[in-house]
Parts: structure tokens; C-alpha cells; sequence
């Protein structure tokens, strides 16, 4: 299939408007009031450092939960702006390989997520299906009180009706407990109780004495231990939709986990997602009641919990097929009909499936830094790159920061570090614990998957840069040498670092069989031991790659099994699936022009475009495999940069 040439980045003057289409001073000034009330973080992320929006990465203690989320109580207007970010990051797309367009036109001007409400992600889980928030009622299914009767006749009908009635209600403060006479007969107790706990989810019973008789004593779990007896017949795990706004995928469940009074490692989801978007993502946890799921709605601001159902088994990292996304660009400068053409090229040709910003950080540092000094087990480096000092960075953060880059006190650093910095607060205590004696047992108390964050962001670093000078060199045409993948469509290789027997091995182009394959056919590794690399000089230029940071391309395991890169297979193109698209025209920038799950379950009216509206707007639909990043599909129809910074410059006057 013929494709056009690869276009060269054009310059900004090329689809920058003639004047900016902005907000006004006003409303600009009151977003960032708001924002800072709420004391969330200016830049792209929840934490200090750095985030990503696919992948997983481990909860964080109860008590490093972000301060102010336990005032949250319900959701809120969309108030979160770029416009009023104070700080830019200086981490463009130019240094981090991003550097190349598939298509030919020359982009227009319009501005992506500004506001979070513009970005929505729906999970896809593994058998196609778009995760939604639909319900936030208790649906699970439970035995019919005619199986109660023919369990011996245990409970009597009146007893079972008020049993209904306790499971069902809804305001649990202030609920009188259900007392059931029983005698002295043990066996006869037990029964009760094995009839509670199978029958009725929810319910704990206990024996107890009342004024010199025994009586079982029955009232909702969540006032019970944690660790109450679970039905043999139900799953151990259960499955719910986390949807939220504004918020990330960690610290949400860190939050849900400190309100149920639990460890935040009993919860298990298929990949993050991102903050600065309404997102719906499925989500397990280990032995827990829906209806306590359900009440915690009523603590939380910007964050459901419904569809809850019981399961046999958790969610595992990568267990997802991919992410279906509504994506609103604002303040767009192009006609409708080259608008048209644009949609047209990105359905047809698709992107190039570049890892995209989010991937490397928001900040200065890249963790791509951090995780080159961890393939050269250099701990200490990599400590300090997380904890130095960053320009443009919030006040409280750059203080504690600067406290122990002086002083080493890290004791000191921590009273002014804020909750939020998880990571740094993480390895501050961990400093302050083995006093600073063992940098490589500091930093092996940041969980696993946070770990392996670093030495993937290496990855996709080095593959962003293979991709560039690849499409640089040759275009659009195949090579010989090249390495394709057959039947795979556009699913993307996972990331993580685990061998797997099934995973399907390249093929090598040749002048026999390049006629079979097309652009989108071909796939690059991510470096590794376990993976082929082109036989042609683009292998020459992976040795290059790792050789000037020092590594060797023969020699990919690391003395430490976490860090012995196996590598992976990643597709060059991308087209996206469920496309589709429309424009809309708005006077109000304070309207969301899209609706998440959330504003359709409250049956909110769908947004409608208003004849002669000053602004105009691209609303895109699409479905991506997991780990694709789809402001990389907007920064291939915009051809403009989709970082944090450069974003935020297109909303300031």
C-alpha cells in the first residue's frame, strides 16, 4: 500500500492562528484559584516526579494518601485548566526521539485537554468489551430466600424479611443490629451462621450473651473486622468500575483504600489511566463486600465506584485489550473540509506509534535518566536524579527538595514534602532508615512496578529514537531486513519485562517476500536479550544507541533479574479502530463539549453545537491497543508539539 512520504515537522508560524481564541483574564484567574484551593499539582501529575498513563504501578501506604481527598465529597464542576498552569516542563518531544510525521498535510491549530473534561478513556478489557459506569446499585446476585427454608428451616420468614432488609439499606448510621434467639444447642448455631454468611453478602453474625441468653447478633460487615468469613460460593474478588475525574489511578486507590480501612495491595487493575481526563477502568479487590464499595460514593468527590460483581480471579497488569478515548480539541483553526482530509489520512494511514510524553516524566529530569543509571547499577544516581531540585516547580516541593540536596537531612526534607510526592517521601524514609548507608536497599523500598518504570521509560526512550531515524531514512518503504509481525493487527507488545512462550516471533524481510507486507506490517524491538533486531543498519544503529550510554547490545542482563531487559516488539504504525469524528461550534469554554460515563448516568442533555458560536472545536473518537498513546494521534494531526509546556504556551496571552 502506497503511503505518503514522510512530512517534516512544520514550522509553529505554519498553523498558529492569527490571534489566540482565549478565555478570558477572569475566568482564567478564578480556574486557578479554584485548582490551588484544591491543592492539586499544576503540571500533568499527581506526583512530584513523574506518571504514565498506561502500565501499572503499586499502591502506596494508607498514610502517604493525598491530605485533602479526605474532605472530598462529591463530584464538582470541571475547574481544572492549562491555561492557569504556573510551571512549564522543560522536557519537549524533540528529547525524547519524538521527531517525525507519517502524513503530508501541514496541521492546524487547536489545543488538547484544556479542560481535563476534554480527554475521556474507557478501558477495553480483554474480551473487546468498553468499560462503562452504568450503575452504581448492588446487582450481584444472590440465593433466593426459598433456599433458605430448605436448608433445615433455620430461619423463620419474619427473620429472613428483616435479613433483606438489612443487606438492602442504604444509609448504614445508626442501623440497630438483628437479634436471632438460639439455645444452647452449638450445632444449631452453627447452621444460623453458615446460612448468614451464604445467603446474604454483606452480613456478618456473631454469638453473643443478652440479658443471660445466647443470641446470634447479625449487622452489615462493614462494621465488623476486615477479615470476616467469606461465602465458600462466591469469588474471591470483587470486580468493579472506578470511574474519575481529575484524579490518578494510584492515588485514587489509595484513597478508596484508606477510606475502607485496608491495604492498598488487596487492589489490582489492568493499566493506569490518565489524570487529566474522565476515566472508566475496571478495578479488583480481595475479599471485600460490594455494599461497602458502594458507601464509600458517599466520601469521595470526583470518584464513583458501580458494576460491582464477584469474581474468581484479580485483574493482572496488561490484562486489557486497549483504551477507547473521546478526545475534544479546542479552539480549532481549519475548515471543515480540510479538516476532512486530515481525519481521512489518520484513519487510512494512521501514526507513528511513538511512546509519548507521559512515558519520560513531566518535570526536568527524565526518568529515562533514572532508569539508564539503574542498567549501570549506579543506586546513588539514581536516588539523587529523583530527588534533585527541578526549576518551575511547585514551592512547597522545590523547598523540601532543596532541604536535603544541602543538607542530606532527610528528616528535615520530609516535614515539608507534601503527601503527595509518594515517591520522594518514599525514598526520604528510606534514607532516614538505614541512614543513608545503602543507596541500592533505598531505592528497593519504591515498589516493583515503580522500579521498572525507569528501565521501561529507557526502552521506549531508545525505540522513540529507532522509529525517527528508521522513518528518516527509509520513509514509508520497506527494507530488507525489516521485521514484521503477521496477523497481529495493530496490537502493540507489552511492555513489561516477562518472557512469554507464545509470544510470536518476527519475520525477516527479503527481496522474496517484501511484495506481502505493507509500512504498517513492521515492527521495532525494544532492546533487550530475548529479542531479533533488523538485519540491516538499523541494528547498527541500536549498538550505537546503547554503546554511547554505555551498554552493551550483546549483554542486556543485569546481575539483578528485575533489571535483565528480555525487550519486546512494538509496531511502527498505528491505525486507530472506531474512528470517528465531528466538529462543534461554542461560545461558553467553560461548557464540556463531550460527556463521560458519570454526566450520562446523572442523564445530563448530550452537548450540542450552537449555531454561529464564536470558538470551534474537533471531537474525535477512537479505540487504541493498550500501550498506545493517542496524543500521539493528535500530535500527528495537529503536527505540534503535545507536551505539558507547549500546550500550556497556546492558552496564555
Amino acid at each position: 500500500m502506497d503511503s505518503p512520504p514522510v512530512a517534516k515537522k512544520p514550522r509553529q508560524d505554519d498553523y498558529s492562528p492569527e490571534k489566540p481564541v482565549l478565555a478570558s483574564s477572569e475566568w482564567k484567574t478564578t480556574e486557578v484559584e479554584e485548582e490551588k484551593a484544591r491543592n492539586i499539582p499544576d503540571n500533568d501529575s499527581s506526583y512530584c516526579t513523574e506518571t504514565q498513563d498506561d502500565g501499572n504501578t503499586a499502591a502506596k501506604p494508607k498514610h502517604e494518601v493525598i491530605a485533602d481527598s479526605m474532605v472530598d465529597r462529591k463530584l464538582e464542576p470541571d475547574t481544572d485548566n492549562v491555561a492557569g498552569s504556573s510551571q512549564e516542563s522543560s522536557l519537549r518531544e524533540g528529547d525524547v526521539g519524538i521527531t517525525e510525521y507519517i502524513s503530508s498535510h501541514q496541521g492546524f491549530h487547536g489545543i488538547l485537554k484544556q479542560r481535563y473534561s476534554d480527554f475521556i478513556v474507557n478501558e477495553i478489557d480483554l474480551e473487546g468489551n468498553i468499560v462503562h459506569l452504568t450503575s452504581t446499585d448492588i446487582t450481584v446476585e444472590m440465593k433466593k430466600p426459598s433456599q433458605v427454608k430448605d436448608m433445615g428451616g433455620v430461619l423463620s420468614d419474619d427473620q429472613i424479611d428483616q435479613l433483606q432488609k438489612l443487606v438492602s439499606l442504604k444509609d448504614k448510621k445508626g442501623q440497630q443490629p438483628i437479634l436471632i434467639e438460639v439455645g444452647e444447642d452449638k450445632e444449631f448455631r452453627t447452621r444460623i451462621h453458615q446460612c448468614i454468611r451464604e445467603v446474604f453478602p454483606g452480613l456478618e453474625s456473631t454469638t453473643v450473651s443478652e440479658n443471660g441468653k445466647k443470641v446470634i447478633k447479625v449487622v452489615h460487615a462493614e462494621r465488623t473486622s476486615r477479615f470476616e468469613r467469606w461465602p465458600a460460593d462466591r469469588g474471591n474478588y470483587c470486580r468493579f468500575v472506578l470511574y474519575k475525574e481529575n484524579k490518578d489511578t494510584m492515588d485514587t486507590v489509595n484513597l478508596i483504600a484508606h477510606l475502607a480501612r485496608v491495604k492498598p495491595s488487596l487492589f489490582q487493575y489492568a493499566g493506569t489511566k490518565d489524570r487529566r481526563a474522565k476515566t472508566s477502568q475496571e478495578v479488583t479487590v480481595y475479599k471485600m463486600v460490594a455494599e461497602k464499595l458502594r458507601s464509600l460514593n458517599s466520601s469521595l468527590r470526583n470518584i464513583v465506584l458501580g458494576n460491582f460483581r464477584y469474581v474468581d480471579q484479580p485483574l493482572k497488569l496488561g490484562q486489557l485489550s486497549g483504551n477507547h478515548f473521546t478526545i475534544v480539541l479546542r479552539s480549532v483553526t481549519e475548515e471543515d473540509q480540510e479538516i476532512k482530509k486530515v481525519m481521512t489520512s489518520l484513519q487510512e494511514i494512521g501514526f507513528i506509534n511513538y511512546y509519548g510524553m507521559q512515558r519520560f516524566g513531566t518535570t526536568s529530569i527524565p526518568t529515562y535518566h533514572i532508569g539508564r543509571c539503574l542498567l549501570h547499577s549506579d543506586w546513588k544516581e539514581a536516588v539523587e536524579l529523583i530527588l534533585k531540585p527541578r526549576p518551575h516547580e511547585d514551592e512547597e516541593v522545590r523547598k523540601a527538595r532543596t532541604i536535603w540536596w544541602d543538607t542530606k537531612d532527610a528528616r528535615e526534607a520530609l516535614k515539608h514534602l507534601p503527601q503527595r510526592c509518594n515517591i520522594e517521601r518514599t525514598l526520604l524514609q528510606a534514607l532516614l532508615d538505614l541512614e543513608g548507608r545503602d543507596y541500592f536497599g533505598v531505592f528497593n523500598h519504591l515498589t516493583r512496578n515503580t522500579r521498572l518504570m525507569y528501565i521501561h521509560s529507557y526502552q521506549s526512550y531508545v525505540w522513540n529514537r529507532m522509529v525517527s531515524r528508521r522513518l528518516r531514512t527509509f520513509g514509508h518503504k520497506l527494507v530488507a531486513g525489516d521485521l514484521v509481525l503477521r496477523g497481529c493487527d495493530t496490537k502493540t507488545a507489552d511492555v513489561e519485562e516477562i518472557l512469554d512462550p507464545d509470544r510470536q516471533i518476527p519475520e525477516i524481510i527479503t527481496d522474496s517476500n517484501i511484495n506481502q507486507f505493507d509500512i504498517h506490517d513492521v515492527v521495532l524491538p525494544l532492546p533487550g536479550y530475548d529479542v531479533i533486531y533488523p538485519k540491516n543498519e538499523v541494528h547498527d544503529w541500536y549498538r550505537e544507541a546503547l554503546a554511547h550510554d554505555k551498554l552493551d547490545i550483546e549483554n542486556m542482563r543485569h546481575k539483578i533479574k528485575d533489571y535483565s531487559l528480555s525487550g519486546a516488539y512494538r509496531k511502527l504504525l498505528v491505525k486507530p479502530k472506531d474512528f470517528k469524528w465531528q466538529t462543534m461550534y461554542y461560545d461558553d469554554v467553560n461548557v464540556p463539549l463531550a460527556h463521560g460515563d458519570w454526566d450520562r448516568h446523572k442523564n445530563e442533555s448530550e452537548p450540542v453545537s450552537v449555531a454561529g458560536g464564536k470558538h470551534k472545536a474537533l471531537i474525535l473518537e477512537m479505540s487504541l491497543p493498550s500501550s498506545c498513546y493517542a496524543t500521539m494521534a493528535i500530535r500527528e494531526v495537529l503536527k505540534a508539539d503535545t507536551s505539558a509546556g507547549h500546550q500550556s504556551s497556546l492558552n496564555v496571552t
